[in-house]
């Protein structure tokens, strides 16, 4: 289809799509030369992100929904990921069969990628370097997509239940990787969701997202730019997109979700550069970053995220959860080592695969400990990840701010030590403890926390059941709770006895 057939196409759909639904098998009538109903369609695929149209199953197209997109809930679904759907799982082990061969997980192919997978669990553990080259992707892959694919969708699901998903979204995912996040906001969104998708990903991992990419629905259109994060211009796409005259008047205002999944501890300047990258929101977009549970990665996050948070200007960033700063002109400062854990997953076939490979003669040990196949090392369905999401228009998951006449600040609890006080904070972990028959612990935080706090319930009731029963990033009121210090652990914990009334504030519909 030449320029000025397009020209016809665009000029015919933009008519159309406040009319009815656009068929191909009608308007090709209208463009110049007549071409093939076929040819048509492909070119309203091509039009259909710069003027707002999806694709239907009856294969017409037509605008987009303009109601935010349900929550799990709301459309009836399962409200927790149980595996990687088999057609994204066949795609990874197409490319493993592709490179290596049908014995991919034996030999020395399979030496090597568990290998690689070893040391890449030593980067995230020492932050040593990691050479990405194509067979570290691969392996990667193996061992992470699975997670991240499951980590971003409850997040989002979060976000839904917020109505903050539009079905029409911008979205710009820095540091891609291998695709676990891009596969997992296509299939969380409704099949009529419309999504302009943009990945920065310079590594190898960029050959892996574009073989994934593939099983993104019809509605997704991705674009992978191999540029690293600092390079690239995140106002690029968008200057373009308005520039060609499309329905996106709106495109300069910015992106509608900025996705940074555990890239922030592989950038020189990670708070730098996500706020370049947090600058290029729309007013009412999302700026999503996440990372893996592990101590040194999950800090880092929670740095970048106050380093943006405490960014003075117009355009400052609040904190939209799950670390809510309750108090005005309050700043936390402890460690915040907080994640989120959400049920295993099913072990993939390529996980299981690598996991059993029969060893080659010259495979070396982890750790320097001989290893049995089939042990597990290499399984890995564990979902636990930490996250921050920050706006730029104040919202914020949960508006509630004390009053300073009812609760005390976490910041004030050096002044209440041995005293009962009232308190409200954000429930920052599931139990911690490990010990059996240990009191259930919690981290909580309010955002003005200059030492760790933790909630431990001694004395489980009816009262105050809601700490140990309240979801991670919920909000808490604590009546008459106790606050001692705990020297071994220099933090602070708020003693949930008997005596004290636990109440979960709940989120506005």
């Amino acid at each position: 289809m030449d320029e000025s057939q397009r020209s016809d196409l665009r000029d015919t759909a933009r008519y159309l799509r406040s009319v009815r639904p656009i068929d191909p098998e009608e308007v090709f009538e209208y463009v110049e030369g007549q071409p093939h109903p076929g040819i048509v369609k492909q070119g309203l695929r091509t039009l259909a992100p710069e003027l707002g149209l999806v694709e239907t199953d009856e294969g017409t197209f037509a605008p987009a929904p303009e109601e935010p997109v349900p929550a799990w809930r709301a459309r009836g679904a399962d409200e927790h990921v149980t595996a990687l759907p088999d057609d994204h799982a066949t795609r990874l082990e197409d490319l493993l069969v592709e490179r290596y061969g049908a014995g991919w997980p034996d030999g020395d192919s399979g030496d090597r990628l568990r290998a690689r997978l070893r040391e890449v669990k030593e980067h995230y553990l020492h932050g040593g370097d990691v050479e990405y080259d194509d067979e570290t992707a691969l392996a990667y892959a193996v061992y992470h997509l699975p997670g991240y694919y499951a980590s971003v969708q409850y997040v989002l699901d979060d976000l839904a239940k917020a109505d903050l998903l539009d079905h029409h979204l911008r979205v710009l995912d820095v540091g891609a990787g291998v695709g676990g996040p891009a596969l997992g906001l296509a299939d969380y969104l409704p099949d009529d969701a419309l999504v302009h998708y943009h990945a920065v990903e310079p590594a190898a991992a960029a050959d892996v997202l574009d073989a994934v990419l593939e099983g993104t629905g019809r509605n997704v259109h991705p674009t992978v730019h191999r540029e690293t994060a600092e390079a690239f211009d995140p106002t690029g796409p968008l200057d373009g997109a308005a520039a060609e005259g499309g329905n996106d008047d709106d495109a300069a205002d910015g992106w509608d979700l900025v996705l940074f999944s555990n890239v922030l501890s592989e950038l020189a300047d990670p708070s730098k550069t996500a706020r370049r990258y947090l600058d290029t929101l729309a007013p009412d977009g999302s700026f999503l970053a996440l990372a893996p549970a592990d101590r040194n990665t999950a800090l880092g996050l929670r740095g970048v995220e106050r380093a943006l948070a405490d960014h003075s200007g117009e355009d400052a960033a609040t904190v939209w959860a799950p670390t809510l700063r309750l108090w005005p002109d309050a700043a936390p400062s402890d460690t915040c080592w907080s994640f989120d854990v959400r049920p295993d997953l099913d072990v993939p076939g390529f996980q299981r695969s690598l996991d059993r490979g029969e060893r080659g003669p010259d495979a070396a040990p982890s750790g320097g400990e001989d290893r049995e196949p089939g042990d597990g090392e290499f399984v890995n369905v564990d979902v636990q990840f930490s996250y921050s999401v920050l706006r730029r228009d104040g919202r914020r998951a949960i508006d509630f701010q004390p009053a300073h006449d009812r609760f005390a600040r976490l910041a004030d609890s050096e002044a209440h030590v041995t005293d009962r006080v009232n308190a409200a904070a954000v429930k920052l972990s599931h139990d911690l403890t490990e010990a059996p028959g240990a009191n259930p612990l919690f981290r909580i935080g309010d955002g003005s926390q200059v030492a760790d706090h933790f909630a431990v319930l001694v004395d489980e009731d009816a009262l105050n059941a809601p700490l140990r029963e309240a979801d991670y990033g919920d909000l808490l009121t604590f009546e008459r709770v106790l606050v001692l210090w705990n020297d071994d652990e220099a933090a602070y914990n708020l003693v949930v006895d008997d005596e004290v009334v636990v109440e979960s504030v709940p989120v506005p519909p």
